[in-house]
C-alpha cells in the first residue's frame, strides 16, 4: 500500500519558533508510535519560513485525517495558534512506486 504525505509551508514568527519546535517534538512522539513521521526544514533565505513533511502508512492514518488522542488535538490546536499554515497545507499526496512493473 502506498504511503501518504503532506508538505506544509509554515510561517513562524521569530518569537514563536522555540514553542513551535517544542510542540512539534511532542507531536512526533505520538506520530512515531503510529508509524508516522514528521520532518521540518527551514528555508535557506527566509528564516521564518518552514516546511513540515508529515508521512503515514495510509491516508486514514495520516495526521491530517486520523482520529487522535485529546492530547494530540490540543497540540495541533496550539500549533495553529502560533503559526500561519499555507492554504494548501493539508493536501494529501500519495506515493507513486518507481519500481519496474513485473511481467506477467
Amino acid at each position: 500500500m502506498p504511503r501518504v504525505l503532506t508538505a506544509s509551508r509554515v510561517r513562524v514568527p521569530a518569537a514563536s519558533e522555540a514553542d513551535y519546535l517544542a510542540t512539534l517534538r511532542e507531536l512526533c512522539q505520538y506520530a512515531e508510535a503510529r508509524g508516522q513521521r514528521i520532518w521540518v526544514f527551514r528555508h535557506a533565505k527566509d528564516p521564518q519560513l518552514f516546511i513540515e513533511f508529515s508521512e503515514s502508512p495510509t491516508e486514514m492514518s495520516h495526521r491530517a485525517q486520523a482520529s487522535r488522542l485529546p492530547e494530540e488535538i490540543k497540540l495541533e490546536t496550539h500549533l495553529q495558534s502560533l503559526v500561519t499554515y499555507a492554504p494548501d497545507a493539508w493536501e494529501l499526496w500519495t506515493e507513486v512506486s518507481l519500481a519496474a512493473p513485473t511481467e506477467a
